[in-house]
C-alpha cells in the first residue's frame, strides 16, 4: 500500500530502527537467581524424565479475556514438571535444523516428551559453517552447559580480532593491517585500506559475553543430536517431514500430517522447517514454493534484490591471525571473507542481479547441492568478471578457491509478521519458517536460539494442556518486536551497502566521486561513533545467562593456543 508515493513497509521498518537504536543503551537485562540443587531435586528430576505419560485429569474453571463469567467446566490433562504431578507435554517439531534441534534439546531437558520429524534420509556431514553472535553464546550456555562446552571446543572466535569495512578498491593488495582513521585526508601517503572497524569486543565485554565466532553446522548438529539422544534415544525420525496438521481447539492437541502418509499426535507442533516451510504454507494459506512470474515472491517470501555466491578455500594472508572477517566494498556490490577454523577462509560476494541469475549450484544451509547450470563455465573466473578493478586482495582469495565449491543462492526475506501471529491453535513457527532475514548480521541462527530458548520457557509454566493455546500466543508476543528489529536491521545492512554504499570519496585519487562515494565518506563518523555502537550493543542485550565475568577472556586465551597452533 502505497500513500503519495510513501510505502508503508518502508516507514515501519524506520520506525523499528529508532527503536533500535534506542534500545540500545537500555539493554534487556535478565534477572538470574541462584538455585541450590539438592540431591533430592536431582532424583526428583531425574524421575520426571522416566515417568509414563499416564495422563492426570484436573476440573478447570476457565474464564475468558475480558469476561469474568466461568464457562463450562473442562477437563484438561495435568502437564508435569519436576515435583509436580502429571504426564510430560508432547511436542512434535518440525525440522531438524539448528533451530529445531535446539528446540528439541531445551525441551527435553525440562521434561517434556518430543519428536523431531526431519524430511532428509540421513543426517550428512555437509554445509558450511553457521556464525554465533554473543547473543546466541548466551542462550546455548544458559540452556546447556555440556553444550557450550562442546561447542566451545570447535569454535572458532572472529570477533576476538580486527573485523569490519575495507576499501574494495583501495586496499593495497598485501593485507596490511592499518588504521581507519581520516588521517589520509590531509597526508596523501596515509593509508586508506580500513574504511571502519566493527566494535565486536567492545560490546561483547559490555555485557561479559563470549565473543562472535563460527562452527561448521555439521559439527553443530552431530553435538545437538548427540545431546539429545542422551536425553531420549530415538527422539528424531528422518527421511519422514511433517505436511500439514490439523489443530483439534483448546487442550485437545494436533494431528500431525506426515510425508509417508501416517499421523502422529502431539500436544502441540512446532514450525521449525525453515524459509519454505509446510507448517507456515498451511497457516497463511500459502503454496509450498509457489513463485510469482517474474520471480520476486515466493511463497510469501520477497525476493531481497540480490544474489550471493560463496566459496571456500585454505590460504595464508599476511593478516590472517588478526582479522576475523572483512567486508570490502565497492560500487553496487560487496564481497566478504571470514576465518571458519583450520587455516580455511569462506567468502561470500553479493551482487543485486535479477532473481533467477543462476550461474552456479546451490547447496546451502546443509541442503543436497544440485547442478551447476554450464558444467563447462569457471564459475571464479565469472565472479573475478564482476570486480574488475577491485583490490588484489579480492583476486588472490578467488585465485585460490577451487571453480567447483562456487555456490550460489538467490537471497529471499520476508517482512515481519506485525499483523498475523506465529500461532494457530496448537501450531506455532520458529526461526527462518517465519522471520528470515538476510545473512549480513549473522543473526538468523542466533534468533532461532532466541526463539527455541523463550519458548521452552514459557511452556515450561504451562500447567494443563487448556493453557498451551493463551501460552503459544504470549511467545509471539514476547518475540515480534525484537525479531521484528533484527530483521529490519539484516536487511538495512544489505540495501546500505548496495544502493548507498560506494568507493569513498578521497581529495588523492579519482576513485571516488559519484554522489555516493561523498554520502559514503560522510557516513564514516556516524557508522563508527554512533551506528555500529548502537546496533551491536542492541544484538547483544538479550543474554539470559548474565554477565559471564572472566570466562570470556579465558576461553580466548584457550582458543588463541590452539589458532596458532
Amino acid at each position: 500500500v502505497n500513500l503519495n508515493n510513501i510505502s508503508i513497509m518502508k516507514f515501519l521498518p524506520a520506525c523499528l530502527m529508532l527503536v533500535a537504536s534506542a534500545s540500545a543503551f537500555a539493554p534487556i537485562l535478565i534477572p538470574q537467581t541462584s538455585v541450590q540443587t539438592t540431591p533430592q531435586s536431582k532424583a526428583i528430576h531425574n524421575h520426571a524424565f522416566m515417568m509414563t505419560s499416564s495422563s492426570l485429569r484436573m476440573s478447570d474453571t476457565i474464564s475468558t479475556t475480558g469476561d469474568k463469567t466461568p464457562t463450562a467446566k473442562t477437563d484438561y490433562d495435568l502437564l508435569s514438571l519436576p515435583a509436580r504431578g502429571g504426564r510430560p507435554l508432547k511436542v512434535a517439531i518440525a525440522g531438524g535444523g539448528v533451530g529445531g534441534l535446539t528446540t528439541a534439546l531445551y525441551m527435553l531437558k525440562k521434561g517434556f516428551d518430543v519428536t523431531v520429524y526431519e524430511k532428509t534420509a540421513a543426517f550428512a556431514r555437509f554445509g558450511g559453517p553457521i556464525q554465533f553472535a554473543s547473543n546466541a553464546l548466551s542462550v546455548l550456555k544458559e540452556i546447556d552447559e555440556e553444550l557450550f562446552d562442546r561447542v566451545m571446543e570447535k569454535f572458532t572466535f572472529t570477533g576476538t580480532r580486527t573485523c569490519g569495512i575495507k576499501d574494495g578498491l583501495r586496499a593495497d593488495g598485501s593485507f596490511r593491517m592499518t588504521e581507519d582513521s581520516l588521517d589520509y585526508l590531509v597526508n596523501p601517503d596515509a593509508p586508506a585500506d580500513w574504511f571502519v572497524k566493527f566494535p565486536l569486543r567492545e560490546c561483547a565485554d559490555l555485557f561479559g559475553l563470549p565473543y562472535t565466532g563460527v562452527i561448521d553446522r555439521p559439527d553443530l548438529q552431530e553435538i545437538l543430536i548427540d545431546e539429545c539422544k542422551k536425553l531420549k534415544p530415538d527422539f528424531i525420525q528422518n527421511g519422514n517431514g511433517v505436511t500439514g496438521y490439523e489443530s483439534h481447539g483448546r487442550g485437545k492437541g494436533v494431528t500431525v500430517k506426515l510425508a509417508d502418509g501416517n499421523t502422529a499426535d502431539a500436544d502441540l507442533l512446532v514450525g521449525s522447517d525453515g524459509i519454505w516451510s509446510s507448517v507456515r504454507a498451511q497457516m497463511y494459506k500459502e503454496e509450498i514454493k509457489g513463485t510469482s512470474k517474474d520471480l520476486k515472491t515466493r511463497q510469501g517470501n520477497k525476493y531481497s534484490g540480490y544474489t550471493v555466491f560463496a566459496g571456500e578455500t585454505v590460504l595464508s594472508t599476511a593478516d590472517y591471525y588478526e582479522t576475523g572477517y572483512k567486508v570490502y566494498i565497492g560500487p553496487q556490490r560487496y564481497f566478504v571473507t571470514s576465518d571458519v577454523g583450520g587455516g580455511r577462509i569462506q567468502w561470500y560476494a553479493f551482487f543485486a542481479l535479477p532473481p533467477g541469475s543462476k550461474k552456479a549450484p546451490s547447496g546451502w544451509g546443509g541442503s543436497v547441492r544440485d547442478e551447476q547450470s554450464d558444467p563447462e563455465e569457471n564459475l571464479v573466473d565469472y565472479i573475478k568478471t564482476l570486480h574488475e578493478g577491485w583490490s588484489d586482495e579480492v583476486m588472490t582469495v578467488l585465485d585460490a578457491t577451487p571453480p567447483d565449491s562456487v555456490e550460489q543462492r538467490d537471497l529471499y526475506d520476508r517482512p515481519p509478521e506485525l499483523l498475523r501471529s506465529w500461532a494457530d491453535g496448537n501450531v506455532v513457527l520458529c526461526g527462518d519458517a517465519v522471520h528470515p532475514m538476510m545473512p549480513n548480521l549473522g543473526q538468523g541462527g542466533c534468533q532461532a536460539i532466541e526463539d527455541a530458548y523463550i519458548l521452552t520457557e514459557i511452556l515450561s509454566q504451562t500447567k494443563n494442556t487448556g493453557k498451551i493455546e493463551e501460552n503459544l500466543q504470549e511467545f509471539y508476543r514476547k518475540r515480534i518486536v525484537r525479531v521484528s528489529i533484527v530483521q529490519f536491521l539484516s536487511r538495512l545492512a544489505s540495501d546500505l551497502i548496495i544502493n548507498a554504499f560506494d568507493t569513498p570519496w578521497s581529495p588523492h585519487d579519482e576513485k571516488g566521486q559519484s554522489w555516493k562515494s561523498y554520502l559514503t565518506f560522510f557516513w564514516k563518523p556516524l557508522l563508527q561513533y554512533l551506528i555500529f555502537p548502537a546496533q551491536f550493543a542492541y544484538l547483544y542485550s538479550y543474554y539470559p545467562s548474565g554477565n559471564m565475568e572472566k570466562l570470556p577472556a579465558e576461553l580466548e586465551k584457550v582458543w588463541k593456543t590452539r589458532h596458532f597452533e
